[in-house]
């Protein structure tokens, strides 16, 4: 009889669960990230080891730009699922917008712990395109004497050419852009859209013609095709 409670009540529990899951799910969707972030408090209260649970608390934070709420989430998931490549990656992403957020000397001292959770996304996952991503974007702020380095940026933009060609095109293109090469940023963001067609790619090279080469009749014509492609 004690052992048929015992049941009851887990699986009272898990369902639940479930149900909070899914409507935190559902809210998080929304954007309606306070009652979201009470239902899946509420699942991890009931099922402690829910990961996807602590995932979305730790999107939550990192949503309302509470960094170290973030970082104690992901820091969790990593340490139980050190297999996972996005759970580095993610703390990678919250520990480097926290270092935004702290004075420059401190923010030196978090910079190889940085690098080293999207190099270890990379080694998890050989094909794993937002660690590549930051890695380029990391390798361009940073100033030279503390690691920046042009070279390396694009190493992980042709890594990403082999993996994805439109990354590969959208990456160099931002490393051209970052450079103020605008003209041959723009051949790259064309090649993206010729290859990829979606719309981050016709964004780009409207933005390029707009905001960087002051050409706003050709961002207009950009994304004028990329209406007229979505239409037919």
């Amino acid at each position: 009889m004690k052992q048929l409670v015992i049941f009851f009540l887990l699986v009272t529990n898990c369902m639940w669960a479930q149900s909070d899951f899914e409507k935190g799910e559902k809210l998080f969707q929304k954007k309606q990230y306070a009652p979201a972030r009470t239902a899946f408090e509420s699942v991890v209260k009931t099922t402690p080891n829910n990961l996807k649970a602590i995932e979305y608390l730790g999107d939550i934070a990192g949503a309302e730009k509470k960094w170290d709420t973030a970082l104690v989430y992901y820091k969790k998931l990593k340490l139980t699922k050190p297999s996972e490549a996005d759970y580095f990656y993610k703390y990678g992403g919250a520990l480097g917008m926290k270092a935004l957020t702290v004075n420059k000397f401190k923010a030196l001292g978090m910079i190889d712990e940085v690098k080293g959770s999207f190099e270890k996304s990379i080694q998890l996952d050989s094909k794993h395109i937002p660690a590549r991503w930051a890695l380029i974007e990391l390798y361009l702020q940073l100033p030279a004497i503390v690691g920046g380095s042009e070279s390396k940026a694009v190493a992980y933009s042709d890594q990403l050419q082999r993996i994805s060609a439109v990354d590969g095109y959208l990456s160099q293109g931002r490393i051209d852009e970052y450079f103020k090469r605008y003209k041959m940023a723009e051949e790259q963001y064309k090649k993206a859209v010729t290859v990829g067609g979606t719309k981050i790619c016709y964004q780009k090279l409207a933005d390029l013609y707009q905001n960087k080469m002051e050409q706003p009749d050709k961002a207009k014509i950009v994304l004028e095709e990329y209406k007229k492609k979505i239409s037919n």
